[in-house]
């Protein structure tokens, strides 16, 4: 990574909203989306080679935009997927042997003549930096930076006043909103709970708050997304309401070559859309009624009791792809949480998603908790 790129974060877990702003601050003054037909692109010793782009022309003076650009993980990933190479046998190359990267790559680049794709990068400035994602030339940008000021702005419209936790990774971010004025009890489902952080039982604080969760991701891994939440105030665990969600998916019409300069008229229209969404949500899903009624849909389930939790975890981890030490967390979790029961596996589900470092492990592992509990209650 060049030297301009060093003092970017691309992942930042639990972040402060002013934290959040200033990385995406920092990642957008470095952005760069090139349209790349196959015959602009070409793979040098592990690096992606884009040739025929404009150079970008900014108060700061002239950026070129052709140069090499290394790509990440995810870029690897994009690369494999529209071209057909298995991404495990490219990583294979990429660190064993990079004379095979690079003729895998050039090539399927060969036989896809009269193709175009997307190339999402960070810019260094002297014409090389960051390949972040290689997408399909129809894939429809919305930045992060745009999607975080039009939920705010969206929130402000709302006049409600929240609580924010921020977490980013190169796949997405993900921003977790609470109303500690939106809250009702739960004592059924808290009832035999108690906190694996701090001992605290549901018997004794039963409150839960209305909350929201908005994802986005600018490299392909996903919608923008609205999901209902509850937070637990005992533990602060958090109950995604995945099957309410809304998407907004990242299609739109094909683009032509070059590099991208959107308008500010189109920026616009994306940042308006995305408030207007977020403030029809929190005016939705930020109600007590909502809360009370996903309440008692989840303790119709809850209550079972869980006979062999060792069995059920294992079962759980196996249908939801959990790893062998995911699955040790979250009994470990069961186990600290007291609740013998299926509410108890969502608990230990999504108390244990609140202790992992990566940010997109925390948010799926999170986003099962209620999926745990069903199958608990099926078993």
């Amino acid at each position: 990574m060049s030297n301009a790129l060093d003092t970017i974060p691309l992942a930042a877990r639990h972040a402060t909203l002013p934290d959040l702003h200033r990385i995406l601050d920092l990642q957008q003054a470095h952005k760069l989306d090139i349209v790349a037909g196959t015959a602009m692109l070409r793979a040098e010793t592990g690096h992606l080679r884009i040739t025929g782009a404009e150079p970008i022309l900014s108060e700061s003076g002239v950026t070129p935009s052709d140069g090499l650009y290394r790509p990440t993980e995810l870029g690897d990933a994009g690369l494999g997927e529209k071209l057909g190479i298995p991404t495990s046998y490219l990583r294979k190359t990429r660190a064993q042997a990079l004379h095979l990267y690079d003729a895998n790559i050039n090539g399927w680049l060969d036989l896809s003549q009269g193709k175009r794709y997307l190339a999402r990068c960070l810019s260094d400035g002297n014409g090389g930096g960051i390949l972040r994602a290689f997408l399909s030339d129809g894939y429809k940008i919305i930045d992060n930076l745009d999607v975080l000021m039009a939920v705010l702005s969206g929130i402000r419209e709302s006049g409600m006043n929240v609580k924010l936790d921020c977490d980013l990774s190169e796949r997405r971010m993900v921003v977790r909103v609470h109303s500690e004025a939106i809250k009702t009890l739960a004592r059924n489902l808290l009832r035999n709970y108690r906190s694996p952080f701090t001992g605290a039982t549901g018997a004794d604080n039963p409150t839960v708050f209305a909350g929201l969760v908005f994802t986005n991701s600018e490299t392909g891994s996903g919608a923008f997304t609205v999901t209902p939440r509850i937070v637990v105030q005992v533990c602060d665990n958090g109950l995604t309401i995945t099957k309410d969600a809304l998407r907004a998916v990242h299609l739109g019409a094909k683009m032509d070559e070059g590099t991208i300069r959107w308008s500010n008229d189109t920026q616009q229209a994306n940042l308006n859309l995305i408030g207007k969404q977020t403030r029809d949500a929190v005016r939705r899903f930020l109600d007590v009624r909502y809360v009370q009624r996903k309440i008692e849909e989840i303790e119709e389930k809850a209550g079972r009791r869980v006979p062999d939790p060792d069995h059920t975890i294992r079962v759980i981890a196996q249908r939801l792809r959990f790893t062998e030490d995911e699955q040790r967390l979250v009994l470990n979790h069961f186990i600290d949480g007291g609740d013998r029961t299926a509410g108890g596996i969502m608990h230990a589900v999504t108390s244990a998603a609140k202790t992992l470092t990566d940010p997109d492990a925390a948010y799926e592992m999170e986003g099962v908790g209620i999926r745990a509990m069903e199958i608990a209650a099926t078993l």
